[in-house]
């Protein structure tokens, strides 16, 4: 979950937000990466699909703030 400093430093700087949509998007790629081709227990796949879940509406929120943004 985005902290509430950089949620803010998101809404005022353009430059910030889009560096954050950029790191998230990577990040998330490479966990759909690990979780599609490791062979790992059940307990540690649902941790790495829930952290990818929250960082999938992270990015969802990020994206509004710039749809709002470009309005």
């Amino acid at each position: 979950m985005i902290d509430d400093f950089t949620f803010e430093q998101c809404k005022k700087n353009r430059e910030i937000l889009e560096l954050k949509i950029t790191n998230l998007e990577h990040a998330i790629r490479q966990l759909e990466k690990m979780v599609a081709e490791s062979r790992i227990d059940a307990k540690t796949l649902t941790y790495l699909r829930r952290k990818a879940a929250d960082s999938i509406q992270d990015l969802e929120l990020l994206y509004l703030i710039r749809t709002e943004k470009d309005l």
